[in-house]
């Protein structure tokens, strides 16, 4: 068997969840690491750590000094303007791009069947950097926006070949920072109903190891455009709820469903369906949600896995 080529792989943000897998992964597999954020915490051992402010062109230029790179991965690009910083700064110190996007591109794709990446091309995103992507509260309340023209950016004009990995709704994993299946549990223990949709829509999920696997796998391939990135079948609510109350004594998930208003966390209006034929084409085959969800939830919620 040859043996995999070892590059120089530049990592922005990413210090905790899905980015320390990552490192991990990348080192695993002999590759040199960089990691570039603002230094709240330290990479682990044998990555290198550089600090910048990644919105400050300035900033990042200085740090980076003349270091060049194989493959940048980003996991936290969310806007237009970062994405234009990053193509200036990185032309000629880098030949591949690969950034961390989302499932929410394709919040105005509202079908019953797995969309595929060709539903949004970024070539054909219409990119506004005056809109006030500063403020947290816009960017908020536009994530799938920001990402979206994020996106079109780096897909526009020369300088070096990029691909973007649109992510499920991640699961698992003891440092889960979100809360979210938390709020189930605590919903499930108390008897508190959960507020759902009427009309409940089902989507796609990753698992946290896996897709820290993914993305450690595009950074060391040549193809370029978005692939998606979510385990094969779709979950519902009560399906993940279920697998939540196993783990609660004797606990048993009431719904209430709503037409308008604030709904609890995994829940939808419309469907969250990706289609991962992609990257099973270019190399990478997701497991079955529903194998792994249990392993998830478990670790999630502390209880071993």
């Amino acid at each position: 068997m040859a043996m995999e080529k070892t590059l120089n792989v530049l990592v922005i943000g990413g210090n905790r969840y899905v980015g320390k897998r990552l490192l991990a992964r990348l080192l695993a597999q002999g590759h040199r690491v960089t990691v570039l954020n603002r230094g709240s915490s330290p990479p682990p051992p044998g990555v290198e750590h550089l600090r910048a402010d990644r919105d400050d062109e300035r900033s990042l230029t200085d740090a980076l000094g003349t270091r060049v790179f194989d493959v940048v991965v980003d996991q936290v690009c969310y806007t237009p303007r970062q994405a234009a910083i990053a193509r200036r700064v990185f032309t000629g110190r880098t030949r591949r791009y690969v950034m961390t996007s989302t499932v929410e591109v394709y919040e105005y794709e509202d079908s019953a069947a797995l969309v595929r990446e060709e539903a949004v091309d970024p070539s054909t995103v219409t990119v506004d950097p005056g809109l006030p992507w500063g403020d947290p509260t816009f960017l908020e309340a536009h994530y799938g926006e920001g990402k979206r023209q994020a996106e079109a950016v780096l897909a526009a004009g020369p300088g070096f070949g990029s691909t973007v990995v649109r992510v499920a709704h991640v699961l698992g994993g003891d440092d889960d920072f979100t809360g979210r299946l938390a709020h189930y549990a605590e919903r499930i223990r108390t008897g508190e109903p959960i507020a759902v949709p009427t009309a409940n829509r089902p989507a796609t999920y990753v698992y946290v190891e896996e897709i820290a696997s993914c993305l450690a796998w595009a950074a060391g391939e040549d193809f370029t455009g978005p692939v998606n990135a979510a385990s094969s079948g779709t979950l519902s609510t009560e399906e993940l709820c279920a697998a939540v109350a196993a783990h609660v004594p004797g606990g048993r998930a009431e719904f209430r469903h709503v037409e308008v208003g604030e709904i609890s966390p995994f829940s939808f209006r419309r469907s969250y369906g990706m289609d991962n034929a992609r990257a099973a084409r270019l190399g990478f085959t997701f497991g079955e949600a529903r194998q792994w969800l249990p392993r998830a939830v478990a670790e999630t919620l502390g209880k071993g896995g």
